[in-house]
């Protein structure tokens, strides 16, 4: 199954050095999931050919500009490219508030339905549940009220060997209780035990998205054996006080987490503006956590 992760935006609070604020475009299973919305998205979508039209789901971790201001421009651009299919929305309630307010004074209606589905800073909670994936929040301690979002991929059916399959004379119809694990049982009575004809399929992945925080220990047990996370690293080690006072972490930090939390891979962004490159941040990373990438604009990661 297709479990990835293309970076749209990945400046903090304002665009500089060809950087975007904060979008990511999630591929599950060929079902796009838009997390974050930053100013310019709808751009960046265009730039690194990613259909808009294809998004079903948004999820916005909090409403500072920098993580929401591209979406009424996205949903407006949607409703007039004729969308009619529904759009849902995961985010703070006030979110709402500030979509509704700004399409009553275009005079807007939009023509296909917004489902708000209100996150809940206070603790974890699974907001989305499909055949494919699950959704939990992540309670972060950032200036104002903030969740990360927990991507779970859901465990496949058994793989079928088809070799051994046609060797065993299986009818075909049987194939889909071999596929949930069950043994098949023959007219003569004998019992083909399910683990000689099929494999296991691959243990489920998860995909942390960690936005704006302060290092805090309280999401360190939810985000454990993380398959790939993604956490902001706003600044270098030698501006930790400014990070506490604005409430994010440093790339040594966000290595730190991967390393405490049992991670596979770390990806970090949401850089300030005050680096013009990124080696610095990357460097600072690793010297914690050697698995660590730049959420590289355009960039596509297999979770």
């Amino acid at each position: 199954m297709k479990f990835e992760v293309t970076i749209l935006g990945s400046s903090s609070a304002t665009p500089i050095f060809n950087r975007n604020p904060t979008a990511q475009i999630l591929n599950i299973n060929d079902r796009l999931y838009l997390i974050d919305c930053g100013e310019g998205t709808q751009q960046q979508m265009l730039r690194f050919d990613v259909k808009a039209s294809r998004i079903d789901h948004i999820f916005i971790s909090h409403i500072h500009g920098d993580h929401y201001l591209g979406l009424v421009g996205l949903l407006s651009s949607l409703h007039l490219n004729g969308r009619k299919k529904p759009l849902k929305i995961y985010g703070p309630a006030r979110l709402k508030e500030i979509i509704d307010l700004q399409l009553s004074y275009s005079e807007t209606t939009l023509q296909y339905p917004v489902e708000f589905n209100f996150t809940n800073p206070e603790k974890a909670e699974v907001i989305l549940d499909t055949p494919d994936v699950s959704v939990e929040t992540i309670p972060l301690d950032h200036r104002i009220a903030c969740t990360g979002f927990l991507f779970r991929e859901k465990k496949r059916l058994r793989k079928l060997i088809k070799d051994k399959l046609e060797h065993a004379n299986i009818p075909v119809e049987y194939y889909t209780a071999l596929k949930k694990g069950a043994d098949y049982v023959a007219p003569d009575g004998r019992v083909i035990q399910n683990d000689t004809v099929t494999i296991d399929s691959e243990e489920p992945k998860t995909y942390s998205y960690c936005s704006d925080t302060l290092y805090n220990e309280m999401y360190f047990k939810q985000i454990n054996n993380s398959t790939m996370l993604y956490h902001e690293a706003t600044f270098l080690n030698n501006m930790l006080e400014r990070a506490g006072e604005t409430h994010h972490t440093t790339a040594l930090q966000a290595g730190e987490i991967a390393l405490r939390t049992n991670t596979k891979k770390l990806l970090i962004g949401h850089f300030s503006a005050r680096y013009k490159t990124l080696n610095e941040l990357l460097d600072e990373a690793r010297s914690v956590f050697p698995e660590t990438e730049l959420a590289v604009e355009g960039k596509t990661f297999v979770i």
